[in-house]
């Protein structure tokens, strides 16, 4: 215990000046104190409206496409709103002097990451950024459809997260930078704390794997007695305690923050989709690339079991208020650029 409070405080170190430089830059433009303040709430953020990001009109995309719908979502206050908050706090952040510009900007371990999680299409001439627990699998599906690869989005089969696609990191330096430049990029964002929990109900409650691996690392490091324990009985507040402890660096890509899995600020993203929005947004970026009218995205599944505000409400108020707040620093990014409220775990709130 005594090297996790050494490591913690190295942690800590390091973050501070992150922290405050990120404070400053944003704070400057008012939307830190909106978020702390939980202003944001007040906007319809769970609603799911849909947000661009620093659009550029991409070559082979046709990103410039214009439909009812757009026209339907620029008439929306709530959108209207949330995707300024989006783009001035993209701008504000990705334009200061200590944060990655390219994607050499970028550590080889960062690059090596982001790599992995870009899928390619050619045909249509778009990158996919891919973040689990935001509806990765549907899109990869959707991909293979447009690959060719499945002859529906509904074919009932069990998704290979790996074959019969195309990722950036498997291609040579002039063509991932040929992609990069000339490609429609897009990517999905969800509420960071809605996000670890479906992660945390799906691999602690239903993937042994995780269990055996993870589940135990984490009942022999916070429980003074392991007991019989297979790792499948890990408590939600467990999991957060031992995302504080994890470098999110080298975090499993469940749990990663989306800001590192995908580094907005060294890619120029079209798009930034909303998970809370995804049939309306998918179909917008469907359309922007070109794709068929046949290929739609898929429904959620009837087995899935989604994240309610009362289940999150539930698990969150069950947390300790000093955990959340050794947590959220590692998250700061998930929440401010995308303009997701802090959890709200007040006395007042928890009650009911």
């Amino acid at each position: 215990m005594g090297g996790l409070m050494v490591a913690r405080a190295a942690r800590r170190a390091v973050l501070l000046p992150t922290m405050l430089t990120f404070g400053v830059i944003v704070a400057s433009g008012g939307l830190l104190l909106m978020i702390q303040k939980g202003m944001l709430a007040e906007v319809d953020t769970l609603s799911g409206r849909t947000y661009g990001a620093r659009s550029r009109g991409s070559g082979g995309a046709q990103s410039g496409v214009n439909t009812e719908e757009d026209w339907k979502w620029s008439e929306d206050p709530d959108y209207q709103i949330i995707q300024e908050i989006r783009n001035r706090t993209l701008q504000s952040v990705c334009k200061h002097k200590t944060m990655p510009h390219s994607i050499l900007d970028l550590t080889s371990a960062q690059r090596r990451n982001l790599l992995k999680h870009i899928l390619v299409n050619d045909e249509y001439k778009f990158l996919y950024c891919y973040v689990p627990k935001v509806a990765c699998s549907n899109w990869k599906r959707v991909i293979k459809v447009l690959n060719g690869v499945l002859d529906s989005v509904h074919v009932h089969i069990k998704m290979d997260h790996k074959n019969d696609l195309v990722f950036l990191g498997d291609l040579k330096n002039s063509e991932i930078k040929y992609r990069l430049k000339h490609y429609y990029k897009f990517l999905f964002v969800r509420d960071p704390m809605e996000r670890l929990l479906s992660a945390y109900r799906n691999k602690f409650g239903e993937i042994e794997a995780y269990q055996r691996r993870y589940g135990m690392e984490i009942v022999r490091r916070y429980r003074k007695n392991v007991g019989q324990s297979r790792g499948d009985d890990v408590t939600f507040t467990e999991f957060l305690q031992y995302l504080v402890d994890e470098d999110v660096e080298t975090m499993n890509e469940h749990w990663m923050p989306i800001y590192n899995l995908c580094q907005p600020c060294a890619v120029t993203y079209d798009y930034i989709g909303s998970y809370e929005r995804l049939q309306s947004d998918a179909r917008h970026i469907l359309q922007s690339v070109g794709a068929p009218r046949s290929v739609e995205f898929p429904q959620r599944q009837a087995w899935y079991k989604p994240i309610t505000k009362e289940t999150l409400h539930y698990y969150l108020c069950k947390v300790p208020q000093g955990l959340l707040n050794e947590l959220l620093p590692k998250y700061i990014l998930d929440f401010s650029l995308y303009a997701y409220p802090f959890p709200n775990v007040t006395d007042k709130y928890c009650r009911h």
